[in-house]
Order: C-alpha cells, then structure tokens, then sequence
C-alpha cells in the first residue's frame, strides 16, 4: 500500500540518504529532473538536505510516497514570493522510483498536491516537464492544460539538449469560475 505523507524540513534531512537513491535512480533510467548522469549519491543527499530550509519556511513543500517504509516517490511545490503571484505555484520534482512506476504513484502525489493547494490560499499550479516524455499522459490523464513548448529548454540526463513542455491547472473557485 502506498501512503503519501508531507514532510517537515528536519524529516526531509533525515530522508535525504533514502531520496538521494531515488534521485540517483530516477536520473539513471533517464528521467529530465534537472540532473546530469552519473549523479553521484553524496550529491543528491545534499540536493535534498538544502531543501530542507526552504520546507522549514513555507517556500517548498515536500511530499513522498511510501511503500514497505521506503520512498517510492516524491513530488515538490515551490511558493511564489512576489506578491503579484501569491496565487500559484510550480509544481517540481515529480519522481517515482522506475520499480514503482504504472502503480498509481506519480498520480497519488500529483493528486495530494492538487487537494492541498486550496487550502494554502493557491488557484493556480505550473509544472513543466520534457516534451515527448512518459509523464505528459500522466499529467493530461489528471487534467493539466499544455500551454506550450520550448525547444532545446534543458539537457537531458545525458546532456542533450530537449524541448520542455509546460502545463497548468487551475485549482479551486479559479477552476470553478474558468469552466463556467
């Protein structure tokens, strides 16, 4: 069973060691998160580990999906400070271990991000992912909107450069109000 928990600042640093694996595995099979393989596991602990202060404020929530005790996943969300954008924020890091994946996990995190952000006073949430990449179907299947692409954005994992493709959903009275 999967159970999907959000994570403090100090309980971020004490998973650092058990997320770095599933970032070091995630870049290895392929996966576009903003690394470049080989990524070396000391390097994702301390990824993780400089999160924690940011979690600890309020300007990045962490969830991870668990299964048998271990991360099978996890999925972030990054505040807008600006006062203009208070309203929205950047979905990120979208991860499910490649021995977890077609189980539901990444939907399972994608969907605890979606029912938490009402309550945080958020309308409006963005992601982007890789063009052409498996996690597209995921987030048209849960009901993102593409809102278009830029070619040569970020470098794969084994550095070449690929098109992005970024998405939105509307969560809330905004979503209400846009569908009427």
């Amino acid at each position: 069973m999967t159970e999907i928990v959000t994570v403090t600042g100090p309980e971020l640093v004490t998973y650092a060691d058990e997320l770095a694996a599933l970032l070091v595995e995630t870049v290895e099979e392929g996966a576009s998160v903003g690394f470049l393989a080989p990524l070396a596991r000391d390097d994702a602990a301390e990824w993780w580990r400089r999160r924690a202060a940011s979690v600890e404020t309020g300007g990045h929530q962490v969830w991870i999906a668990r299964e048998d005790g271990r991360p099978a996943g996890t999925i972030g969300l990054a505040r807008e400070s600006l006062p203009n954008a208070r309203h929205r924020a950047e979905v990120t890091k979208l991860m499910v271990r490649p021995s977890a994946r077609g189980r539901g996990v990444g939907r399972a995190l994608l969907g605890a991000v979606e029912r938490s952000a009402p309550g945080q006073g958020l309308s409006l949430l963005v992601l982007d992912t890789e063009t052409g990449s498996p996690a597209e179907a995921l987030y048209r299947s849960a009901g993102w909107t593409e809102c278009g692409s830029v070619p040569s954005y970020a470098m794969d994992p084994g550095g070449v450069l690929k098109a992005t493709t970024f998405y939105y959903k509307m969560i809330g009275p905004l979503a209400d109000r846009a569908s009427q």
